[in-house]
């Protein structure tokens, strides 16, 4: 069986950059996570992602870059971690 290769979204640049706080809870909420799930679904803890959205710390440009591309997969999927 072939395996689907997972690209990054369209918007994605090669340079990447530290998100905007608005723009993660914009997207979280977009993929209709919990901030829990959402900072499972990259390997954090829920403290780490609301220092994200509250813009108390910078998401690192790795972390963004994974939780777009799994956001795009799980809708690609039409499936909601909530």
């Amino acid at each position: 069986m072939k395996t689907k290769e997972l690209k990054p979204p369209a918007d994605a640049q090669a340079g990447s950059r530290y998100p905007a706080p608005a723009e993660v809870r914009e997207e979280r909420l977009a993929a209709d996570l919990t901030q829990v799930a959402a900072g499972e679904m990259v390997h954090t803890s829920c403290r780490t992602w609301q220092q994200w959205e509250a813009g108390d710390r910078k998401m690192h440009p790795a972390f963004w870059e994974l939780f777009r591309i799994k956001t795009s997969w799980l809708r690609k999927q039409g499936k909601h971690h909530g």
